[in-house]
């Protein structure tokens, strides 16, 4: 992939910036990954698939390394942390975006259910914010951390309750630690997609036309209805925002949770 931007400014902050991004290899975080490769960023794509993690990897081209990283499991992040250190020569931004849903009733929720979008979406932020800070804290470096929290981070959304506290976790943990991250110069904030095109959204829109006895089209028609801007939203359009709060341009930001959800929700 050849690497160009639009965006010289942003360019001329990042390049050279060395970057993990979990849940990378595909969905929104591979078109994360991608646009801060597009602005001279180093990128490590992080992914419990390897296998999609060196495909993205590859594509980006040789700013890219590729690592296995489990999210839930501590061993597995300080591995595969250590092991970005060793062959970038450090890191100064983390994106900590793997996440998992499911989609059930409240009523008929399972504790496997519930502890699953947990361990992966609060588990794996804790994890990997807590690594990535000890890194930058023990290095005296202005390290950046930037979350992927939800639309469902800010209204509790139906089906999607287990999911919704979990990314309500996310936003509530940003906020506390960019407090007492800030006397550091560390800077933590978070984006808030709303009705994303992946394939955790096709699986997504499956189970909702089965819950709520309608067609997967119909599904889709309706997040495009609740969408002011009045399409679904794509990877990039998230990937853009998170590529301005690495910069300096976002330079006075921090424990911020940023709506990028078309209109949504915009509290």
């Amino acid at each position: 992939m050849t690497v160009r931007t639009n965006h010289p400014k942003l360019a001329e902050d990042l390049a050279g910036k060395r970057c993990v991004v979990t849940g990378a290899g595909s969905g929104i975080g591979r078109g994360i990954a991608i646009a801060l490769a597009r602005h001279g960023v180093r990128v490590a794509v992080a992914d419990i698939d390897i296998a999609l993690a060196a495909s993205v990897a590859r594509e980006i081209g040789s700013d890219a390394i590729s690592v296995a990283m489990d999210v839930r499991c501590r061993s597995s992040v300080d591995v595969a942390f250590a092991t970005v250190v060793e062959t970038l020569g450090g890191c100064d931004i983390l994106v900590a975006n793997a996440g998992v849903s499911s989609m059930n009733r409240a009523v008929d929720l399972t504790d496997e259910e519930w502890d699953h979008n947990f361990d992966v979406n609060a588990r794996g932020v804790f994890l990997t914010n807590q690594i990535a800070a000890r890194h930058f804290l023990a290095r005296g470096t202005r390290g950046v951390i930037v979350n992927t929290a939800s639309l469902a981070a800010k209204v509790g959304a139906p089906l999607l309750a287990h999911y919704s506290a979990s990314k309500f976790a996310v936003l509530g943990w940003t906020q506390a630690l960019a407090r007492e991250l800030a006397p550091n110069g560390v800077r933590v904030n978070a984006v808030c997609p709303g009705f994303v095109k992946t394939s955790m959204q096709s699986r997504e829109v499956l189970w909702e036309a089965k819950l709520r006895g309608l067609t997967p089209e119909a599904v889709l028609a309706d997040y495009v209805a609740q969408t002011p801007l009045g399409r679904l939203e794509k990877p990039e359009d998230v990937a853009d925002v998170v590529v301005f709060l690495c910069s300096d341009a976002a330079r006075f930001m921090t424990g911020q949770g940023l709506n990028v959800t078309g209109g949504v929700y915009t509290t």
